[in-house]
C-alpha cells in the first residue's frame, strides 16, 4: 500500500458557477454538470490485496456543493465480466456489483460513514469506528441513482450535510478523509482508491485526506409514529403513539430525541437456547439507538463487549416478577463539537419504581497521531436500591501506516443497599503490519474480580486476564489455475487465568480464511485447548477441572450462479469431561432459491450430536452430562415488489432432547465427583414465525403489516426424537400478535 502522504492532499477548487452548480442524481454523468470535481482514476486492487492496478477502468469525480457531498463513478464492465442484477433489500448483503463512498467528515481517523450503492440501486450505509468496525444498523437519507449504457454503469451519490455531526472547521475549507471503492460481484474484486483495506487493523487513518468548500446545512425532523396491536392468543388490543425527534442547526450540533418510543415487534430477534453462563447478545435496530449512535459505541473486552450495550434501555424491567419490557417514557441524545473536541450527551428513563434512569457522557479529541476519550456511565435502579457508575479513557497511538496501539483503562462503582464495590480492568491492543503480507499483534486484556459494566454494558464475563499473540501471512501470488484467488493464515496462542491465580486454559490455533475467483470465501480453523477450570459453569458453586480439548470449524459460502446461492459450515469438538472420542459433531447447510432478481426462498438445516455434553442443572444444584441431539430449521421468503415495498416470510425452529449420562458434584479440588442423586432426562422445543410486510411512503416513513407467532415447550423424562419435537413444534401456540405501525418524517 502507499503511503499516503503530500501527493494524497487534493485541494478541489472551485470558482464562479461551479460553487452553486446543482448536481441533479439521475445516475448519468454529464461532464458539463461534473466540471470543476476532482476526478480520480488511480484505482488498485484491495481484494486480493495486491495494490496492483485495477483491470476494470473505473472513473470517480468528487463535488463538494451546497446540498452536499455529491461522487460519481464511472465503471467499464465488458460482457466478458457478467453484471449481476439481483435486487436487496436495505443493508442486505449480496454478492452484486457495487461501489462504495467512505467519508470521514473530521479527516481524523475517529468516525466514518460508508454509503452503498449497487447496480440495481439498493443501499446499504453504515457506520465505521475502532478503524474498521462496521455498524449496518444506521440509516441515513441521501440521494442515489445508477444507470447503464454499453459497456458501462455509472452510479451518483448525494450526501447531504446534515447527515453527521463535524467538527468546526477554519476558513471556508474543511479536510476530510475519503474512500473509494468498486467491487465486482461475480469474482468478488475489489480496487480502491487510496489501496487501503477494511481488512487491516488500520482502515479510517489511511483515508486519503482532500480539503473541500465548507457548507453548513440545518434540519429539523419529526418521525410520529402510532401503532396498532391485536394480541389474537389473548383476545387483547392495544394502541400507542410517540415521536423521534432529529434537530441539527449547524454541523457542530445534533440533537436526537425521543417520545414514548415504540419497542415492537418489527424486527424479530434469532430464535437462541442457552445453556451456558454467559447471556446472549443481540444487535439493536430501534431507530432511537441507531441514529448518532457511533461516538458512543467504546468496546471493552472481547467479541461484542461494550460499555453501552443499548438493548438495556426497554430490556427487561428490574422485578423479577413482572417478565416485562422496561416503559421507556423518553430518551435523548447529544452529540456535537466544541473546536477538536467531540462530546456527546445521552439520557433515558423508565417509567415507574421498577423502571431504570441510564446516563452517558462521551468526549474525545484528536491529537494528530494521538487521540483521548473519556466516557462516564450511570445507571439509577431503585428496585435494587442500586447505582452504577463506570469511569473509562481510552487512548490511540498511530506513530506511522505500520503501527495501531490502542489502550483502555476502565473502573466501576457499584452502590446497592448501602455497600459500595470498586474494581478496575484495562486492555491493549498493539498491531503492526510487517511487509510482504506479514503482520502480527497482541492483546492483552484485565477485568478485575468485581468489575461490574452490565447494568447499561456487554461484557461476557469478569475476573478474567487474557493473552493473546497472533501472526498472520496474506498470501495473493496465487497460479490463475487454483479456484483461490487469496489466502490468509493465521497462527495464534494464548492464556486465560481468573483473578485468582487459576489457570481457565491455554491454546493455540491456526486458521485458513480464503478468497475464491467466484467471489465466495471459505474458513477453517483447528484449535488445541489445555486442561484447566471453569469457574462459570456453576454459576458461583465452585470451579470444575475440565480436560484438554481439540476445535476443528469449517465453513463455505459460494454466491449466487443461476438460481442457487449456499452456504455450510461443521464443527467438530468437545463439551463434556470425556475425551476426542467422545467429540460433538454439528452440520449446518443452508440453500438460496432465486426464483427471481427479486424473489428469494432459502432452508437451513441444523443437525448437532453432543455424546458428553456437560451443563449447570440449577434446580437440583448438580452437574450433568447428557448424550443430547438438536435439530435447528430456518426457513423464509423475500419479495423486493418493486422499488418501495418488500415481503417477508421468516421461520425458525429449535427440537432438543437430552439424555442424562451421569449428574456430578462439585469436588473440594475442583474434580467432578459422580453422584448417586438422579437428573431428569429433558427435552425442548421453540417456534418464531413473522411475516412483514413494508411499505415505503417517503425515505425513513414507512408502514409495517406483522404477523407474528411463537412458543416455547419443555418437558422432564420424555426422550422422544429430535425430528418428531421439531414437527410438534409448528403446533406451539404461546403468543400470537398482528401489528400495524405508521411511522412518518416530516422535515423542516
Amino acid at each position: 500500500m502507499r503511503t499516503l502522504s503530500a501527493k494524497y492532499w487534493v485541494v478541489l477548487a472551485f470558482f464562479g458557477s461551479t460553487c452553486n452548480a446543482s448536481i441533479v442524481v439521475d445516475g448519468k454523468i454529464s461532464e458539463a454538470e461534473w466540471a470543476g470535481a476532482q476526478r480520480i482514476s488511480d484505482f488498485k486492487l484491495v481484494q486480493p490485496l495486491t495494490g496492483a492496478d485495477t483491470p476494470y477502468p473505473t472513473e470517480a469525480w468528487v463535488l463538494s456543493t451546497p446540498e452536499g457531498l455529491a461522487i460519481a463513478f464511472r465503471n467499464t464492465q465488458t460482457a466478458a465480466v457478467p453484471r449481476t442484477r439481483e435486487r436487496t433489500r436495505r443493508d442486505g448483503d449480496a454478492a452484486v456489483d457495487r461501489v462504495n463512498l467512505m467519508v470521514d467528515y473530521d479527516g481524523n481517523g475517529g468516525v466514518g460513514y460508508n454509503f452503498t450503492l449497487n447496480l440495481t440501486n439498493g443501499i446499504q450505509d453504515a457506520v465505521i469506528s475502532n478503524e474498521n468496525n462496521f455498524s449496518t444498523d444506521w440509516d441515513g437519507i441521501w440521494e442515489h441513482a445508477v444507470s447503464e449504457e454499453g459497456d458501462t454503469w455509472s452510479a451518483e451519490m448525494l450526501i447531504p450535510w446534515y447527515i453527521a455531526p463535524m467538527q468546526k472547521a477554519d476558513g471556508d475549507k474543511r479536510t476530510i478523509g475519503i474512500y473509494l471503492d468498486r467491487v465486482i460481484g461475480t469474482t468478488g474484486e475489489r480496487m480502491a482508491w487510496p489501496a487501503a483495506s477494511y481488512t487491516r487493523p488500520r482502515f479510517l487513518s489511511d483515508f486519503a485526506k482532500i480539503e473541500i468548500p465548507q457548507y453548513n446545512q440545518s434540519l429539523l425532523a419529526i418521525t410520529p409514529y402510532v401503532v396498532g396491536v391485536s394480541d389474537i392468543k389473548n383476545s387483547d388490543t392495544m394502541f400507542d403513539a410517540g415521536a423521534d425527534i432529529y434537530w441539527k442547526p449547524n454541523s457542530r450540533f445534533q440533537l436526537t430525541a425521543t417520545l414514548n418510543p415504540d419497542f415492537g415487534q418489527v424486527e424479530s430477534d434469532q430464535l437462541v437456547v442457552n445453556f451456558d453462563a454467559v447471556e446472549t447478545f443481540f444487535s439493536d435496530k430501534r431507530p432511537f439507538f441507531t441514529e448518532n449512535q457511533s461516538l458512543f459505541n467504546v468496546g471493552f473486552g472481547a467479541g461484542n463487549s461494550s460499555l453501552i450495550y443499548t438493548r438495556r434501555v426497554g430490556g427487561q424491567d428490574d422485578d423479577p416478577n413482572s417478565g416485562a419490557p422496561g416503559d421507556v417514557t423518553a430518551a435523548i441524545k447529544l452529540n456535537g463539537s466544541f473546536g477538536e473536541l467531540n462530546y456527546g450527551v445521552f439520557a433515558a428513563s423508565e417509567a415507574d419504581d421498577i423502571g431504570r434512569d441510564f446516563y452517558a457522557l462521551r468526549l474525545t479529541q484528536d491529537f494528530g497521531k494521538q487521540s483521548l476519550g473519556f466516557m462516564a456511565t450511570q445507571v439509577d435502579r431503585p428496585y435494587f436500591d442500586r447505582v452504577a457508575n463506570v469511569y473509562a479513557v481510552d487512548h490511540r497511538w498511530r506513530p506511522n501506516q505500520n503501527w495501531n496501539v490502542v489502550t483502555q483503562f476502565v473502573a466501576s462503582d457499584v452502590s446497592q443497599n448501602g455497600v459500595t464495590t470498586q474494581d478496575t480492568g484495562m486492555q491493549i491492543r498493539v498491531n503492526q503490519e510487517l511487509g510482504k503480507g506479514w503482520r502480527h499483534n497482541l492483546y492483552y486484556l484485565h477485568l478485575g474480580d468485581d468489575l461490574q459494566l452490565n447494568d447499561f454494558g456487554y461484557l461476557d464475563r469478569n475476573n478474567f486476564n487474557y493473552l493473546r499473540y497472533e501472526i498472520r501471512h496474506r498470501i495473493t501470488d496465487i497460479p490463475e489455475s487454483s479456484s483461490y484467488r487469496t489466502k490468509d493464515w493465521g497462527f495464534a496462542t494464548s492464556m486465560r487465568h481468573n483473578d485468582h491465580g487459576e489457570q481457565l486454559y491455554a491454546a493455540a490455533q491456526v486458521s485458513r480464511s480464503s478468497e475464491t475467483r467466484v467471489g465466495g470465501n471459505e474458513y477453517i480453523e483447528f484449535t488445541w485447548f489445555s486442561n484447566g477450570v471453569n469457574d462459570l459453569i456453576t454459576r458461583g458453586n465452585g470451579n470444575v477441572k475440565l480436560p484438554a480439548r481439540f476445535l476443528g470449524f469449517y465453513e463455505r459460502f459460494r454466491p449466487r450462479r443461476g438460481h442457487w446461492e449456499l452456504y455450510g459450515n461443521s464443527r467438530f469438538g468437545q463439551s463434556g469431561m470425556e475425551n476426542i472420542d467422545h467429540s460433538d459433531i454439528s452440520l449446518y447447510f443452508e440453500p438460496r432459491y432465486y426464483v427471481s432478481d427479486t424473489m428469494s426462498i432459502y432452508m437451513g438445516l441444523s443437525a448437532e450430536y453432543k455424546p458428553d455434553w456437560l451443563i449447570w442443572r440449577q434446580q437440583e444444584s448438580l452437574l450433568g452430562t447428557y448424550e443430547a441431539k438438536q435439530v435447528n430449521l430456518s426457513a423464509g421468503m423475500q419479495w423486493l415488489i418493486g422499488s418501495k415495498q418488500d415481503l417477508r416470510i421468516k421461520l425458525e425452529t429449535i427440537a432438543l432432547d437430552a439424555k442424562i449420562k451421569q449428574a456430578y458434584t462439585v469436588g473440594a479440588q475442583g474434580n467432578a465427583v459422580p453422584s448417586n442423586q438422579p437428573l431428569p432426562d429433558f427435552n425442548l422445543n421453540n417456534l418464531g414465525f413473522q411475516i412483514r410486510y413494508r411499505y415505503e411512503l417517503a425515505p425513513l416513513s414507512d408502514l409495517y403489516v406483522v404477523y407474528s407467532r411463537g412458543g416455547f415447550s419443555s418437558e422432564l423424562d420424555n426422550s422422544r426424537d429430535p425430528f418428531n419435537l421439531l414437527g410438534d413444534a409448528f403446533s406451539l401456540h404461546d403468543d400470537e400478535m398482528f401489528l400495524v405501525k405508521l411511522s412518518y418524517r416530516f422535515s423542516i
